[in-house]
């Protein structure tokens, strides 16, 4: 992870917000007291369920909605005043654009709503589709596109203006497994760059690789923040050993795992729990003439700490 001094960037104090909704105008609370901080140079993860207040907290910091109670700042700025997002690119969670422009023309028309001068404009926008990975069909109306290119489309705008701050709302959703290696690296290289980026995501394993810090919102409530090390301990679950053979003594086996799952083509998994001897089980499955095919430990994931606070139903 990269180094993060101690100026703060972004600062999200008690906020709150409650929406109205349906015919009964029933009171929905969409954020409730959350309260986390961004440093300057570093990837801030900020993630939790659909319906966690996410989207809602990023709207009021780019001032699209007004809180309740609180307060949200961008670089000491109040988020309520456009100042503040002076040096902020941004990408909804679910962008829009004109169907019949092309990728080009899209960028172009928010480079100069950004201010840019023309010619600077037409020498970055090239290359941003390079960086995006649309550098071969920046020519194509935006209507011939599929939605993880509609999603690096939107990631190219956010990062016209070569600003200071990124705020990405899951920038991964509609990509495919290379399309969310690539935003990753992107955003990775922001922060080599000197960049500050907060994102949503619930794309754990990602948020996992490339954050220096995660606020786990749930229900609107920020539950845990702090960096990775703090959060996950990295210790031992359970030990996942896949077997083959050994039909005779699988009874004896299964009475060592704390659960066994019999696959196709003769296979066996077992599950040991972690204080269960994997040398005494190893030299079991020997003994009853089966062979092993691997041995994977599983430990302590950001996935099981969101899991946890997911199940519980009220904020402490």
């Amino acid at each position: 992870m990269g180094s993060v001094s101690a100026e703060t960037v972004v600062e999200i104090s008690g906020l709150e917000k409650t929406f109205r909704i349906g015919f009964w105008r029933k009171q929905v609370a969409a954020v409730r007291h959350a309260s986390f901080s961004v440093q300057r140079g570093e990837i801030f993860g900020l993630i939790g369920p659909n319906g966690a207040g996410k989207t809602t907290t990023l709207k009021i910091l780019m001032g699209l909605i007004k809180p309740d109670a609180g307060s949200a700042t961008i670089f000491g700025i109040d988020a309520s005043q456009a100042a503040s997002r002076a040096k902020v690119g941004f990408l909804p969670e679910t962008p829009h654009f004109y169907d019949y422009l092309r990728a080009d023309e899209l960028l172009t028309y928010f480079a100069h709503l950004y201010g840019m001068d023309s010619k600077a404009a037409a020498r970055r926008i090239p290359e941003l589709l390079d960086r995006v990975g649309l550098g071969q069909v920046g020519d194509k109306q935006l209507r011939k596109f599929s939605k993880g290119m509609l999603q690096r489309v939107g990631l190219a705008q956010a990062l016209l203006p070569d600003a200071e701050l990124v705020i990405l709302d899951e920038p991964q959703s509609g990509l495919d497994p290379m399309g969310r290696r690539d935003v990753r690296q992107i955003i990775e290289s922001l922060r080599d760059e000197g960049k500050t980026v907060l994102f949503s995501s619930h794309i754990l394993p990602d948020v996992e690789q490339i954050c220096d810090r995660v606020a786990m919102m749930v229900g609107g409530t920020v539950r845990k923040v702090g960096r990775l090390d703090e959060l996950v301990d990295g210790s031992l679950r359970d030990v996942e050993v896949v077997v083959r053979g050994g039909e005779a003594g699988l009874a004896g086996l299964a009475a060592l795992a704390t659960r066994t799952t019999r696959e196709p083509l003769g296979t066996t998994r077992y599950l040991l729990a972690p204080e269960a001897s994997l040398d005494g089980f190893l030299q079991a499955v020997l003994t009853a003439g089966g062979s092993v095919l691997s041995v994977a430990p599983h430990r302590q994931r950001l996935e099981d700490i969101f899991l946890l606070e997911a199940a519980r139903k009220e904020a402490p």
